[in-house]
Parts: structure tokens; sequence; C-alpha cells
């Protein structure tokens, strides 16, 4: 199946913007690369502090858009969303599926969160920083699924699982990541000591690629995944959502029972600005509620009472 292909250069700062008027205007998927790749330069994230965004500083953002995608109606739509961004430079073209995949893959690089995690991607050799014995790594092909490592979000929840491990919160336990898309996070727990992992989306291709990732891992007996329909009920002592503000908001009750006393959870795909009602939504089951900004998204976490 064909797609419309929409990309634009732009800044590390202006990232957020064009992403969201992007996903408002429908794009099935947004995929962010580095602009340098092509010149030689391109190099792999490593993040060493916590509070950096793990992303380029000039950047290439790819949307991809049905096929009968009208390209002038989304100029339009896009330039009515958010007038005070550049959208004079779009690029259009039409793509196939292997044409995209590959093009992505190209030029998605290792990257590093927090002190352990690395994610690799499954045709690129795991860098000199990741060949020690503690380190957890995750050979990763996204395919048509979210989560790369790339977008806030999933860097937010990955330092977050990073965090929870160094402090002995991670070994042994069963984790539950609501909304796993291509299984990084669910796979990110399991390589940092997990016992074991319950992925749930709402995609059965995010279904698809979690289990074929956790396989390429050799993990994939540890991790179970489902349809929202279809998932078994039970308390998690880590929870991890990786969705959007307005599903966790009509969620919260959902997700804080899937939470077992005692236990923590990381809320992420929340723009700056919309934590505040989330904060008071979650507060009615949570203690030691804090927000934690990068770039222009949040991640909420806590303890269950």
């Amino acid at each position: 199946m064909p797609y419309l292909e929409l990309s634009l250069r732009c800044t590390e700062a202006e990232q957020p913007r064009y992403e969201n008027a992007l996903e408002d205007v429908g794009a099935l998927s947004v995929t962010l690369l580095d602009a340098d790749a092509d010149t030689g330069n391109e190099h792999a994230i490593l993040e060493p502090g916590v509070g950096e965004t793990p992303l380029w500083k000039s950047l290439v953002l790819t949307a991809l858009f049905d096929a009968d995608a009208d390209a002038l109606t989304l100029l339009a739509a896009l330039e009515a969303f958010d007038p005070g961004l550049d959208w004079t430079q779009v690029g259009f073209r039409t793509v196939a599926d292997e044409d995209w995949e590959r093009a992505w893959l190209d030029q998605f690089k290792p990257m590093r969160f927090g002190t352990r995690t690395f994610i690799v991607p499954w045709n690129h050799a795991v860098p000199d920083e990741a060949q020690t014995d503690d380190a957890a790594v995750v050979r990763l092909d996204p395919g048509l699924a979210f989560g790369s490592g790339t977008h806030p979000t999933t860097a937010l929840c990955l330092r977050w699982l990073d965090g929870l491990a160094a402090n002995g919160e991670l070994q042994g336990r069963q984790v539950l990541d609501f909304g796993c898309g291509s299984g990084i996070l669910a796979l990110a727990a399991l390589k940092l000591g997990a016992a074991g992992a319950v992925g749930v989306d709402n995609d059965p291709q995010a279904l698809l690629a979690s289990a074929d990732n956790a396989q390429r891992n050799g993990i994939d007996e540890r991790l179970r995944v489902f349809l929202p329909e279809e998932e078994p009920v039970a308390a998690y002592p880590v929870v991890v959502a990786n969705i959007l503000a307005s599903a966790l908001d009509a969620l919260a009750e959902t997700l804080a029972a899937r939470v077992a006393s005692g236990g923590r959870i990381a809320l992420s795909g929340i723009l700056k600005g919309q934590e505040d009602d989330l904060l008071v939504r979650y507060a009615a089951w949570f203690d030691a509620l804090q927000a934690t900004q990068d770039g222009d998204w949040m991640r909420i976490d806590g303890v269950r009472r």
C-alpha cells in the first residue's frame, strides 16, 4: 500500500510544534531523522545527563498520510493550525511501504538513556559504550509501530525505567506497558531485570511488532501482548503508559487499578501545559506525584497508595 510522504527540515526547538501540527491533521506516523545523516556527519545519540533531549540539533521530519490525501489541502490545514511555522519548504512524494521502512531504518542510530539502557536498531552494530556486562541493550525494529526512542515521550519513560533499575525496583518484577507500540518500554524493562512484562495496545500491528522485537532480543518467553479487550486483569508493581493526555485522563481509573499497592507508575505523551489536570486526576490514587519535562513534553510518575 503506497503512502503520501511529507518531509521538512526544522530545528530541535521547532520539532514539537511541527509534530503536533502534523498529528493534528491526521499523520499516520511522524519520523525524526538526523538532517546531517546524508553528509557523513551523522552520529549516535548518547544521553549523558538526565533532562537532556535525545534529538539532533537539525532534524528532518517525515510524516506519512493515506495515498489519497491531497497535498494542497494538507498544507492549508497545517498553515491554519500553526501559522507561525514555515510551511513553504515542505516536500511531498509517494512512497511504498518497503521504501519508507528501508529509508527509516538506514538512518535510525543507536541511542543511550540513563546509565545502562541502549536502544540499537537491529541492522547496526552495538556501540562500544554498550558492550559492558551490565548494559541493557534492546535491538529494535519498530516497523510501522510507534516507539523507537527518538521521541521525548519514549525517552522520558526509558530514563524512568533505567532509574528504577538503578534503585533495584525492577529486579524480578512484573511490568505492564500500556500502549506498547513497538514494545520498546517493555523490552527495556526486561533487559533491565524485570521478570516478565505484559504489553497492551489497540493496534494489532503494534502487538506484532512487540512480539517480533521480543523474539529478536531472545526474551519472547517473558513478554505477553494483548488487545485491550483481551488483557487479563491484574495489578503490577510497575506500570508505564506512554499514550496521549486525553487517553490518560479517560483511562485513569483503569490504570490506577493496574498498579499494586506501593507500586510505581509513569505516564507520558503529555504536552507541557496538560500536566496540571492530570496531576490532580491521579492524586486520587497516587502519592509523591511529580512531573518531569523534556522539551515540550512531560512525564508524570508516582507511587500507588
